[in-house]
């Protein structure tokens, strides 16, 4: 369960907030950060606007989708052109993109401390921004994985090479039907991997990540840990979110900070506990390593 009181905005002066985490991260002795959709917009990978524009106006004009994220669930009428979208959709997001600055700050803020990421980013800009893949936790999943659609076992498989083809020898907002993915195990259809229902696959590597978490969590349990929130909605608060703050609430030791553009919010529990800092991600990060 998470705290069900009401939760406030900080009014603290920015300046000062920035100082209290900035000391924060320097003394405390673990950070598990939890990283969400804000962050990867904060570098500027934004589902809408001119950059939705520029890959997908042949789609807007047709359908009338103005967004990268409904777009993956508009019933497109053929698979040709479903992965028509979805291949553009993961090149642009997770083979042809550059590294986000917000990762890059953030790892120079981290990398030489007892830190964990909790993430529900798709993207792999943790990894393309190099951290310690063994301090990752994606749990919903990646751009770069397919898997059964079934779906027939926990296998996952990477796309990049498929993915690059789609782009190329698309058409018309189609791709050549041979190109359509198959699994190798069952042969039915690929999907993403993706966690959007229950047919979501958690492979060995999924599971491995879990269980990195909930044992940096558990040998913390007590210490003197900062929970660093970065850019988490509303979405899925079950999995960031409620947790930091139920884990910040029963360890007295223990920091919240939420960096958040609008939603930088605590509940009254943890207030005395806690830094919230209503700004952008990436300026902040970018104040904090100076």
């Amino acid at each position: 369960m998470y705290l069900r009181t009401g939760t406030r905005k900080s009014t603290q002066n920015y300046s000062y907030n920035i100082n209290r985490l900035k000391e924060k991260v320097e003394t405390a002795d673990a950070i598990l950060i939890g990283a969400g959709a804000g962050l990867s917009a904060s570098a500027g990978f934004e589902y809408s606007g001119e950059r939705f524009d520029r890959y997908f106006s042949d789609f807007k004009a047709k359908y009338g989708i103005t967004d990268m994220y409904s777009g993956g669930f508009y019933p497109y009428q053929t698979l040709e052109e479903y992965w028509a979208w979805w291949s553009r959709q993961i090149l642009i997001n997770r083979y042809d993109v550059e590294i986000g600055k917000p990762y890059k700050d953030l790892l120079t803020l981290v990398k030489d401390r007892d830190y964990f990421v909790l993430t529900t980013n798709v993207d792999h800009q943790f990894q393309l921004a190099g951290f310690d893949k063994k301090r990752l936790f994606y749990t919903q999943g990646d751009y770069g994985l397919f898997q059964c659609s079934k779906p027939c076992c926990n296998k996952t498989y990477n796309n990049e090479l498929v993915i690059k083809e789609m782009v190329k020898q698309q058409h018309d907002m189609k791709i050549p039907t041979e190109l359509i993915p198959k699994c190798p195990v069952c042969g039915a259809y690929t999907t993403m991997n993706l966690r959007c229902d229950n047919s979501f696959v958690q492979d060995d590597g999924w599971y491995e990540a879990a269980s990195r978490y909930k044992e940096f969590v558990q040998r913390n349990s007590d210490a003197n840990i900062l929970f660093l929130e970065l850019g988490v909605g509303a979405n899925t608060p079950g999995i960031i979110k409620y947790p930091f703050w139920q884990m910040t609430a029963q360890n007295e030791n223990a920091v919240y900070a939420c960096i958040n553009m609008g939603m930088a919010i605590a509940p009254d529990e943890i207030k005395r506990q806690s830094i919230c800092i209503d700004a952008d991600i990436g300026m902040v990060l970018s104040e904090l390593i100076v």
